[in-house]
């Protein structure tokens, strides 16, 4: 197996080991995100779309481990990182986090994609 098979593996991994933080503790994940969810419906939301969907799509891409698998969980973070650098010009929103964020999102995406 090459380097290239193991950090797509790595970056499915990581996907999925991010929802399950968010399915498992979802208000862990206030300290990153600046989210918060004072009710029991939040908390719902929360593990539905940041741990459910995550977990999904990290799970897929290693269930098919093909390119087009891959691929596709790597258009995904693409676009967040699009759209979250985006969005920190329009709300201002230059916090640590955010970068951090945007190189984690550019580095899987550009790894899932290759």
């Amino acid at each position: 197996m090459d380097l290239l098979t193991l950090l797509k593996i790595a970056a499915a991994l990581i996907t999925a080991a991010t929802g399950l933080l968010a399915l498992l503790r979802p208000k862990s994940i206030q300290g990153f995100t600046g989210l918060s969810a004072p009710g029991a419906r939040g908390i719902t939301e929360i593990r539905a779309v940041f741990g459910g969907l995550f977990i999904a799509l990290g799970a897929g891409a290693l269930a098919y481990q093909s390119p087009a698998a891959y691929a596709l969980l790597g258009w995904g973070y693409l676009g967040i990182f699009v759209f979250r650098l985006i969005s920190m010009f329009l709300d201002r929103s230059f916090e640590r986090s955010n970068f951090v964020s945007l190189a984690v999102e550019i580095a899987l995406g550009l790894i899932l994609l290759l």
